[in-house]
């Protein structure tokens, strides 16, 4: 079974439901809560996706962690997945739900990994490179890796543009081998 595939249906339906009800923004924010809590707390997701564990005591500890703090249109998903029996496509649903969400509202985010901290002005030069190249809003999420020696490596989507020093010297070495 393809979690992603499924969760992203489940996702449309929750994006499509809090756009009704003029809630995006807040579900998007319990989302980006209840992803919050699953990497900070790895039991969490494991009970969670544990068919073991009674659907009962699932759904109270969703209630007990998320009912006063989410909106109704979020809560009433958990509901719904946890009387079907599909508690471990939460995780998913969230994670899918964010990419509608960017899809929506014209976001493209991009990772650029560096060997030294970028200046805020090469950080606004890479984000509107993409921004313009795209026609989207850029949200830049910079990563320092020192083994890069020189250069960047920009990925965007699915595309990664390579230029460290570090990938010439494999070429080079690939070259002459």
């Amino acid at each position: 079974m393809n979690l992603s595939l499924i969760g992203n249906r489940y996702a449309k339906a929750l994006i499509d439901l809090a756009n009704e009800q003029g809630k995006l923004e807040e579900v998007y924010n319990d989302m980006k809560f209840f992803e919050l809590v699953c990497s900070e707390n790895d039991e969490f997701r494991k009970i969670m996706a544990n068919p073991i564990v009674r659907h009962e005591k699932k759904f109270g500890i969703l209630k007990k962690i998320f009912e006063n703090r989410v909106t109704n249109v979020t809560f009433s998903i958990f509901s719904v997945l946890t009387k079907k029996n599909r508690e471990q496509l939460l995780y998913p649903i969230a994670q899918e739900f964010h990419k509608l969400y960017d899809e929506q509202k014209g976001i493209q985010k991009v990772q650029v990994s560096t060997p030294v901290a970028l200046t805020e002005d090469q950080k606004a030069q890479f984000s509107r490179i993409v921004s313009e190249s795209m026609n989207k809003t850029v949200e830049l999420t910079e990563k320092i890796d020192e083994s890069l020696i020189g250069g960047y490596v920009l990925k965007v989507g699915d595309t990664q543009i390579d230029t460290s020093v570090k990938h010439q010297l494999n070429e080079l070495k690939a070259a002459m081998a």
